[in-house]
């Protein structure tokens, strides 16, 4: 490692002279399909889900954090999952409710849920508007029916298109979640699903690059995936068909219609604070002294006994502050834009020179672009953001 940023001994404390947005996220651990691809807290529906109980540990979920974030305004909710569609309108209506009593939202909070595209859920879109939520986030993959197999997706091309058209009737503001570099995909199959994801007509597009994950089924059973090439030459591809009908690229796997970015993603990504709720839900939060991290326990069930007793929490630690120039930079540069200098010292409370060596390195590579005011990636920097980040790993003394 020819960079990195380096701290002396210094008390483990920070001063933020404010404390950034806050966002809520909740987590739904359940699917009706665990996907091949996925490492995310999803479980398998096994009989019914528990709708109710796990609505109330929700509540007092909530209820045992307010402490942490009393009198902070909350810009966005976002339920994730897992699969929230299989929850019905009425119970994220009641959702929402308990938070509007409980938290300072916003007046033009932003609402986002997750929804798969199969007919089931979809018959639930109006619902979830009349519930309050503000935008809708669907589970495409791909339009392609052998891809589709490939990934596992109990969905096919037709029922991903009637699912789109219910929610635009429906929501002003729509996300395509869409993957590529998938096993034995071919360019002009990329092409046909982007083209396909533009003719939706919706507002804002994410394209993922699959990517095999550690304690998957593709992990112990790896596919045939395009290689570097391939995978470059798609990715490429997808930046200027988006840009040619208008989409702008501004995070690293999300594309806009202007005015239409996720608000919710965008404070991640700014290093916001969030509050996590449900089962294996992370939290990062902010006081005037430090930065903390926190995670519920992973288990459905178990999160559920153990907000009975409660202590939903599992696991929390103070962010050392050698670590938060490295997770700053991990959040700030998947921005196309940067960030400005400025907000590093204001979501962290260290100065921007404890970056400068690294930053420096950066610079000579080719990475990053930056004056007296931005700091961004450059577009050799989107590409190998992995190697860009890389430099800002904290060298801690020995």
């Amino acid at each position: 490692m020819t960079a990195g940023v380096a701290f002396a001994a210094s008390p483990p404390g920070v001063r933020l002279a404010q404390l950034p947005p806050l966002a809520l996220y909740v987590h739904i651990p359940w699917c009706v399909k665990k996907c091949p691809y996925c490492d995310f807290n999803s479980h398998q529906v096994r009989g019914n889900v528990p709708e109710e109980s796990y609505v109330e540990a929700l509540v007092s979920d909530l209820e045992q954090s307010l402490p942490e974030v009393w009198g902070r305004r909350v810009g966005s909710v976002f339920f994730g999952g897992g699969t929230p569609s299989l929850f019905s309108a009425a119970a994220i209506a009641t959702l929402i409710s308990a938070f509007r009593a409980r938290l300072a939202l916003t007046a033009d909070c932003e609402i986002t849920l997750e929804a798969n595209p199969g007919t089931f859920e979809a018959e639930k879109f109006r619902g979830y508007r009349d519930a309050g939520v503000t935008r809708l986030s669907i589970g495409i993959q791909s339009f392609d029916p052998r891809h589709l197999e490939a990934l596992g997706r109990i969905h096919d091309g037709d029922e991903a298109r009637r699912a789109i058209d219910i929610a635009r009737e429906h929501f002003d503001n729509v996300n395509l979640d869409l993957m590529y570099a998938l096993p034995g995909q071919t360019l002009d199959e990329a092409r046909a699903d982007v083209e396909s994801a533009i003719d939706a007509g919706v507002a804002h597009l994410s394209f993922y690059h699959l990517t095999i994950e550690p304690n998957t089924h593709f992990h112990r059973h790896p596919p045939a995936l395009p290689d570097d090439d391939a995978s470059a030459a798609m990715q490429d591809l997808i930046g200027a068909e988006l840009a040619r009908h208008g989409y702008v690229h501004y995070e690293t796997s999300a594309w806009a219609r202007p005015g239409t970015e996720c608000r919710h993603n965008l404070n991640y990504w700014r290093f916001g604070d969030y509050l996590g709720i449900g089962a294996g839900a992370h939290s990062k939060l902010s006081f005037s002294d430090r930065v903390t991290r926190a995670a519920r326990w992973k288990q459905p069930r178990e999160y559920l006994e153990r907000v009975r007793e409660g202590r939903p929490v599992q696991e929390s630690h103070q962010v050392g502050r050698e670590d938060l120039v490295f997770e700053f930079m991990m959040n700030t540069l998947r921005l196309i834009e940067g960030f400005p200098v400025g907000l590093l010292a204001e979501r962290t409370g260290l100065q921007i020179a404890l970056a400068e060596k690294a930053l420096r390195e950066a610079e000579t590579r080719g990475l990053v672009v930056r004056n007296h005011e931005r700091i961004a990636p450059s577009a050799l920097g989107q590409r190998f953001l992995n190697d860009l980040l890389q430099l800002f790993l904290p060298v801690k003394p020995s």
